[in-house]
C-alpha cells in the first residue's frame, strides 16, 4: 500500500497554481496572520509568516494572539544591484520593515518585521525598480548564487549572466505573482506549470555558479551547481554537480548533509537544457511523503548516481564530458579594495552577519546609503552576507573609502576568523530556531578570539560558523569549527571543514553550553598551535590528528558519535 502524500502536497495541488485564498487572507483584519494553507502558499512568492518569540509568552498570559510579522526574501540572482536599486532597498526596509536590511547567505537580501497591511505595499515598492521575490522561498528553484569575483570582470559578467538565465528559466510560470500583489489581469483559461506541473518540487531547490579558485558561494552544498572552466580568462563551459545540501534532523541518522556529485562538464550553451533536465529528475523521482527526506541528495541516494546522471543525459539529451581539473583556494570573502586590470576599483565591506541597521553604535545602514547616492558601478552581495562596491573609477576610490572608513564598513582591525565566519538568523524570528545564533554569535567570537591570541593563532583564518537549528542556512558542516544549535544556550560542535568548501566536518561534542564549548575549543587551539605544520589550516590538523573523520559524502557512515 503506497505512503500517502505529505499534506504540504495536497496544499500545492489544490492551490490553483499557487493562488491558494491568499487575497481572502489578506483581507482579514482580525488576525495578523494567515489561513494555515495560505502560510505555505505564501514562501512561493517570497515569504514567511513569523511571530516574536520573545513576546510569545507574555502575549499568551495576556490571551493575546502571536505578535505575528513576516519576512520576505528577495530574488535577485548573483546578488547583483544598482546604487539606485539599493536605494530603495534601503527605503522599503526602513519604512515598510523593521528598519534593518539582512543580507543572507543566498546572495540576496531579506526583510523582517513586515506587517500584514504592509506585505503589498512592499512588494509593489521593490516591484518598481525591477526587483521580485518570485521562488525566494518555496518548493521551487531559489535565489541563484554566482561568485563575486571581483578581479575578473569580464569573466564575472559572461558568468553572471549564465547566472541570471538560469534563474529565469527556472522560475515558476504561473501569474498569481502578479495578479495578487502588482494588480495584474486575471488568467482567462487553462494554465499550466510546463516545468514544475501542479505540486512544484518535493521541497526546496538551491543552485549556484561558482569560478575556480574562490568558493565564495559553497558550490558542493548546493542541490545543483555549476563550476565555471575558463581558458584565458574566456568561459569554455561547466563542471555540473548535484545532490548537495546542508538540511538535517539531530539524532536522525537517516537525514545527512551532503556534499554534490560531479556529473560532467557541458558547453555553455548546454547549461540551461541541463538546469530543466536536473530539475525534471527531481520533480519526478523526489519523495513527496517524507519532507525530511525530499531534497535532491536523498533522490540521488536512492536512485544511485550513475542513474540519475543516465537520466539527466536522457532528458537533456546530450551525453556529459569528463570533468575537468579545478582547484579551489578558499570559500571565504576577499576584502577591501582590489584592482580588475581594467582600470576600475572593487571594494569589499565587511557587514557582521548581514544585518544592515543602524544604531546606538553602528551607522552602517546610513553608510551604505550615502555610498549608494554617488556610486557609479554596482552593489553585489555576496553569500558571505557581505557586499562589494563593484566598478568604482579610479577618481571615486578616495570619496568612497572615507565614507565606508566613517561608518565602520571596512574590514580592518577585525580577526581573520570573525572576517570568515557567518551565522544565520535564529531567534527571534524564525520558527525552527532551537538557539541562539545572529544575536550571541558576535560575542562568542570574541570570546574565541581571545583563546586563539593566548594560544598563539590569533592571525590564522577559522572559518567558523554558527546555525540556531542544523537545518544548516549558514552551511556549518563545510566550516572548519561548526555550531549547530541543540536547545537553549546549547550547540553541537563540528569539526574539520577544509577552508575551501570540499569536505564535511563531523561531530566532534554535543549539547555544549558556552562555558564547555569554550573549553573544548581552547584545548584545540592549544593542540593545534603546538602540533600543526607549516601552513596547516586548523580544519586539516583536525583531520590529521585524528580527533574527527575525513568525510566527503556521509550517506552510508554520517553517525552522531560523541
Amino acid at each position: 500500500m503506497d505512503s500517502p502524500l505529505n499534506p504540504n502536497e495536497l496544499i500545492k495541488a489544490n492551490s490553483r497554481f499557487l493562488r491558494g485564498t491568499l487575497e481572502e487572507s489578506m483581507a482579514d483584519q482580525v488576525t495578523g496572520a494567515l489561513s494555515p494553507d495560505d502560510a505555505q502558499i505564501s514562501k512561493f512568492h517570497g515569504f514567511y509568516e513569523q511571530d516574536d518569540r520573545d513576546q510569545r509568552l507574555q502575549r499568551q498570559a495576556q490571551f493575546l494572539e502571536p505578535y505575528y510579522s513576516f519576512m520576505l526574501r528577495a530574488r535577485l540572482p548573483g546578488g547583483v544591484c544598482t546604487p539606485q536599486q539599493w536605494l530603495a532597498i534601503d527605503a522599503v526596509g526602513r519604512e515598510l520593515g523593521n528598519g534593518t536590511i539582512r543580507l543572507t547567505t543566498r546572495q540576496t537580501f531579506q526583510y523582517h518585521g513586515i506587517l500584514k497591511k504592509n506585505l503589498k505595499p512592499l512588494i509593489q515598492r521593490i516591484n518598481q525598480v525591477m526587483i521580485d521575490s518570485i521562488g525566494g522561498c518555496g518548493d521551487v528553484n531559489r535565489n541563484v548564487l554566482c561568485n563575486s569575483n571581483p578581479e575578473h570582470s569580464a569573466l564575472h559578467g559572461e558568468v553572471y549572466q549564465w547566472a541570471r538565465r538560469i534563474s529565469e528559466h527556472l522560475l515558476p510560470k504561473t501569474r498569481a505573482y502578479h495578479e495578487i500583489w502588482l494588480d495584474g489581469e486575471p488568467v482567462a483559461g487553462g494554465e499550466s506549470e510546463p516545468l514544475y506541473g501542479e505540486t512544484y518540487l518535493p521541497r526546496k531547490f538551491k543552485t549556484a555558479v561558482a569560478v575556480p579558485p574562490h568558493n565564495d558561494v559553497d558550490v558542493y552544498t548546493n542541490d545543483l551547481g555549476f563550476v565555471a572552466i575558463a581558458e584565458d580568462g574566456r568561459l569554455e563551459g561547466f563542471n555540473v554537480l548535484a545532490g548537495g545540501g546542508m538540511g538535517a534532523s539531530h539524532d536522525d541518522n537517516t537525514t545527512f548533509p551532503r556534499l554534490a556529485d560531479e556529473l560532467g562538464f557541458i558547453r555553455p550553451e548546454q547549461t540551461l537544457a541541463v538546469a530543466e533536465a536536473v530539475v525534471s529528475v527531481q520533480r519526478d523521482f523526489g519523495d513527496r511523503v517524507s519532507r525530511r527526506h525530499a531534497r535532491l541528495k536523498y533522490t540521488i541516494e536512492r536512485m544511485g548516481l550513475d542513474a540519475f546522471t543516465a537520466e539527466v543525459e536522457r532528458r537533456a539529451g546530450l551525453l556529459f564530458e569528463a570533468s575537468r581539473s579545478v582547484r579551489f583556494t578558499s570559500q571565504s570573502d576577499r576584502y577591501g579594495w582590489v584592482e580588475d586590470g581594467e582600470g576600475r576599483w572593487h571594494l569589499t565591506l565587511y557587514i557582521e552577519n548581514g544585518r544592515v541597521a543602524d544604531g546606538p553604535d553602528t551607522s552602517l545602514m546610513s553608510g551604505l546609503r550615502e555610498i549608494a547616492q554617488i556610486h557609479q558601478g554596482d552593489f553585489r552581495i555576496t553569500a558571505n552576507q557581505n557586499l562589494i562596491l563593484a566598478g568604482v573609477p579610479a577618481a571615486q576610490k578616495g570619496v568612497i573609502d572615507a565614507i565606508a572608513r566613517r561608518h565602520g564598513l571596512l574590514a580592518e582591525s577585525r580577526s581573520p576568523t570573525r572576517l570568515a565566519s557567518i551565522a544565520c538568523v535564529a531567534l527571534p524570528t524564525c520558527p525552527q530556531a532551537m538557539a541562539e545564533a545572529e544575536r550571541y554569535f558576535p560575542d562568542l567570537l570574541t570570546q574565541v578570539e581571545q583563546l586563539a591570541f593566548r594560544r598563539g593563532i590569533d592571525r590564522q583564518t577559522i572559518v567558523m560558523r554558527m546555525t540556531g537549528c542544523p537545518n544548516g542556512c549558514a552551511r556549518p558542516y563545510v566550516a572548519e569549527i561548526g555550531l549547530i544549535g541543540k536547545g537553549p544556550g546549547r550547540y553541537n560542535l563540528h569539526l574539520g571543514g577544509d577552508g575551501i568548501g570540499r569536505r564535511l566536518n563531523r561531530l566532534y561534542r554535543k549539547n555544549l553550553n558556552e562555558s564547555e564549548l569554550l573549553e573544548s575549543l581552547d584545548g584545540l587551539f592549544q593542540n593545534y598551535a603546538a602540533n600543526r605544520l607549516p601552513d596547516e589550516r586548523f580544519g586539516d590538523y583536525m583531520v590529521r590528528s585524528d580527533l574527527v573523520k575525513a568525510v566527503i559524502n556521509p550517506a552510508e557512515d554520517y553517525h552522531e558519535t560523541a
